[in-house]
């Protein structure tokens, strides 16, 4: 890239976005310069993640003409909320915020949600489809998660109870969970930009998200009654959700269906360039289509 063309990074902009259901950190990132503009996509990412698990697709969806902001939901990393009260974290509430986001971004957008942003993105969805143009599900399942990822919530969920966040962090790392459940994220950031998320991160949050992804009906059937585009992106592996579970889901929401070899439960910082091309041909096969 030529220093005429600054790479996304150099134009991506830390900011907040201001909504009437409070202010959310977003990184936002506009289309490539030249490029012809093709559309918005609203990000949002997994339990423990945050905004910057998608840091390596803003580029290669940028040159796809596509502006990206991905958020931090309330709680999470650099957005605000409340450090006890768990009633906050209801997954109504933070659907609403997501609605709140795509108005402010400028609907309508693409909703794009990783894991268990994916499930909010979904209750989003339901709620109002308006908003959006289009919903993509990566590595997020049809209801609740894998029996071993509720024991690793569950006991996150039991250190909460008695230890402080940096206590829990270090508890974390000697017991070495996967990636995204019951521990930090995997994504394109080192270990201390994980520390700092991890202890940024509101303990309600963590604690009723938990409780979510061990809860969660099956609301496919509900889904599949919108009238929206539907993609359900994943790795060739996953712990959280058995992959045919979600070749499953695809074929009941008449899903678009991509399977990104080589990654597993974060396919965006695992293979973002396969990741990202997937993204944007689903989204301009919908330009193309009357």
């Amino acid at each position: 890239m030529t220093s005429h063309s600054p790479s996304a990074r150099a134009r991506a902009r830390a900011r907040r976005l201001r909504t009437p259901r409070g202010e959310f950190a977003v990184v936002d990132v506009p289309p490539a310069a030249g490029v012809t503009v093709r559309g918005v996509a609203l990000l949002l990412p997994g339990y423990t993640g945050s905004k910057e698990d998608f840091a390596l697709v803003h580029e290669p969806l940028a040159a796809r003409g596509y502006r990206t902001v991905a958020v931090d939901g309330r709680g999470q990393y650099e957005s605000d909320g409340p450090a006890d009260d768990e009633s906050a974290y209801a997954q109504d509430e933070l659907a609403r915020d997501v609605l709140a986001q795509a108005s402010a971004v400028g609907a309508p957008v693409h909703l794009v949600g990783h894991s268990f942003g994916g499930q909010i993105a979904r209750a989003a969805v339901l709620l109002d489809r308006s908003p959006f143009r289009s919903l993509t599900l990566v590595s997020s399942g049809p209801a609740r998660i894998s029996v071993s990822q509720e024991q690793r919530v569950k006991l996150l969920r039991d250190a909460l109870a008695v230890m402080s966040m940096a206590e829990c962090w270090e508890a974390i790392l000697a017991m070495g969970p996967p990636e995204e459940v019951g521990g930090p994220a995997r994504g394109p950031v080192g270990q201390e930009h994980l520390r700092s998320r991890w202890l940024h991160t509101k303990p309600a949050q963590l604690l009723a998200v938990g409780r979510q992804l061990c809860a969660e009906p099956d609301r496919v059937a509900e889904l599949a009654a919108v009238p929206l585009p539907f993609h359900v992106l994943s790795g060739a592996r996953d712990d959280t959700w058995p992959v045919p579970d979600l070749d499953e889901m695809a074929l009941r929401l008449r899903a678009h269906r991509t399977v990104v070899d080589g990654a597993e439960h974060s396919p965006a910082a695992d293979r973002p360039a396969p990741t990202a091309r997937a993204l944007a041909d689903f989204w301009d096969g919908l330009a193309a289509t009357p």
